[in-house]
């Protein structure tokens, strides 16, 4: 799940992960499988993969299995399944623009799962390139503020990963959000590592250009679709242009 990011919504997202995890491991293991496949399975030669590894890792993801993973999608193993990566479009509750990236082997269950979870909470399909243009693909560094009982502060953040190419950094209230241009994802990635300053995510993602403010209704709303497309195997990732304040979520947690 990914709405405008903000703190609460990034709490939100991680009660779900917990509730999940399961669910988590196959995606990540999924992630890991179609990287290797594409880019090779060396690690330093294939920052895909690197990072698919390291959030698998972060998530603990078992070594065993992150490393089958790799060995599968490289060819290096047989079992590797044909992923294919589908992106749908559409609109929830009050207006909500949405992205749903699948990653799956059966086009027809992740087109159905899809349209079941939107039409019984209140979303609806929308036409390609209808919503798309309401959101620009850019690189996601997420960094704790407290790590290993050290403190960061925004100027730190933004010292190591300015001349890397970061566009900006946003405090989100536990932790930084770095954004940059996906393909500055891995050079201010590094930077960060060079600086000693370890990161929670670094992903390419959608990045809405506008937002939809929602008081708790619309919040519960698009909460419970989100939840009803995660439940689906196939879907990967939810991007959703909504901004929710903290005074609002709290009343929604």
């Amino acid at each position: 799940m990914s709405g405008h990011s903000k703190w609460a919504t990034t709490k939100h997202k991680k009660a779900v992960i917990d509730s999940r995890r399961a669910k988590l491991f196959a995606k990540l293991i999924k992630n890991i499988e179609v990287a290797a496949r594409t880019g090779g399975g060396d690690l330093a030669g294939n920052p895909t993969l690197y990072d698919a590894v390291q959030k698998a890792k972060k998530s603990s993801v078992p070594n065993d299995n992150i490393d089958r993973a790799v060995k599968r999608g490289s060819g290096a193993e047989a079992g590797g399944a044909d992923w294919q990566s589908i992106t749908y479009e559409g609109y929830g509750p009050n207006g909500v623009a949405m992205l749903i990236e699948c990653l799956t082997d059966n086009r027809n269950r992740a087109a159905a799962d899809v349209r079941t979870a939107m039409t019984r909470n209140g979303g609806s399909l929308a036409d390609p390139n209808s919503v798309a243009y309401l959101f620009h693909r850019k690189g996601v560094i997420v960094v704790n503020k407290e790590q290993d009982g050290k403190s960061y502060s925004e100027d730190d953040v933004m010292e190591a990963v300015l001349e890397a190419g970061a566009d900006e950094v946003n405090d989100d209230g536990e932790s930084f959000e770095v954004i940059s241009e996906a393909s500055d994802l891995v050079k201010v990635r590094t930077a960060l590592q060079e600086a000693g300053i370890d990161y929670e995510s670094a992903d390419a993602s959608f990045v809405p250009s506008m937002t939809v403010d929602l008081d708790a209704d619309g919040a519960g709303k698009i909460f419970r679709l989100i939840d009803a497309l995660e439940e689906s195997d196939d879907v990967q990732n939810v991007y959703a242009n909504f901004d929710v304040s903290d005074e609002v979520m709290e009343q929604v947690s």
